[in-house]
């Protein structure tokens, strides 16, 4: 046996992606490092707001139409607490709001920032244990999203767009090829949460699993194999 060869689960992540047919002629090229030029630290969430779960769970939607008004800082910040907050520091890496396949929580956050009150548009990284957020490239890329997005506009008028990126190695140290499902699941559970946190904030919130995966590699600036997105969300008010 060739051991060269990429297994199974490899070659399952690089086999489902999509590629535009101009696209696929060549390797993704890795955008190079950004030094981080500002950190947003956040407010403690409000969790004593808002409807009870089970009104949220009922009146939750798939919402595809916003309004251009801002996100708010505070309720951005109950979001990314919602979706990967610490809830306990009983010991690294924590307990956080979703469930991860062995403690190990191997999807990291990044934002496309439209327009939030107090930011400047661009792409920012998640600290989760800082609670902060990175700025990593400052610009409109709400177009580059959308078009990234199959040309899903919806992510152009959102206000922010989550990306949720796969550091497979996190997981596949200890789960092997089988990590290449935990991954999927983790972000789901990242991703209800979102989703609820949006319905109880009154906010509209859309799940987009169909995207050009490289494009939004390059966009973040991860290297698709190792680190590869996965999964993205746009959040905007109704």
């Amino acid at each position: 046996m060739d051991n060269s060869e990429p297994k199974i689960g490899e070659r399952f992540q690089q086999e489902t992606k999509y590629y535009r047919p101009s696209y696929r002629s060549k390797p993704p090229e890795r955008v190079p490092g950004y030094p981080p030029s500002r950190t947003f630290s956040f407010p403690p969430p409000i969790l004593d707001d808002g409807p009870g779960l089970w009104k949220t769970l009922k009146e939750r939607r798939s919402i595809r139409d916003y309004s251009p008004a801002p996100l708010s800082l505070k309720d951005l910040s109950n979001l990314l607490w919602a979706t990967q907050g610490i809830t306990e520091k009983a010991f690294a890496p924590w307990y956080r709001t979703a469930p991860s396949a062995g403690a190990l929580h191997p999807i990291d956050t990044y934002l496309v920032v439209n327009r939030v009150e107090g930011m400047e548009p661009g792409v920012y990284f998640f600290e989760v244990v800082e609670f902060a957020l990175t700025l990593r490239r400052a610009g409109d890329f709400s177009g580059s999203i959308a078009q990234a997005a199959l040309n899903q506009e919806i992510a152009q008028s959102a206000a922010v767009v989550f990306v949720w990126v796969a550091v497979i190695p996190r997981s596949r140290q200890k789960y092997r090829q089988r990590a290449y499902r935990y991954i999927y699941l983790d972000c789901g559970h990242i991703a209800q949460n979102l989703y609820l946190a949006a319905t109880a904030l009154g906010l509209g919130c859309c799940g987009i699993a169909a995207i050009f995966d490289d494009e939004v590699n390059d966009l973040v600036g991860v290297d698709g194999q190792e680190e590869t997105a996965i999964y993205l969300a746009t959040v905007g008010r109704k």
